[in-house]
């Protein structure tokens, strides 16, 4: 079980590092209005919050397997 446990937290932890250095890019390409070519601006605007959100998705998971791991 442990073995898996590892698993899961690192995959989260990889997870949140990637959605990390994603938020970083949109919000880049937001203040140089580089978005997309057929994209408008409402359309990112809906990503960068779908990317925010999963986000924090992924920081709960990461949280509560981080507190099974206590419980154990």
């Amino acid at each position: 079980m442990s073995a898996i446990h590892n698993r899961a937290s690192d995959k989260a932890f990889a997870k949140i590092s990637m959605l990390n250095f994603q938020i970083q890019t949109d919000e880049r390409n937001l203040a140089i209005g580089s978005y997309g070519g057929d994209i408008s601006l409402s359309d990112f605007m809906l990503i960068v919050k779908g990317n925010k959100t999963e986000l924090k998705v992924w920081q709960y998971i990461a949280e509560l397997i981080e507190k099974s791991n206590k419980t154990q």
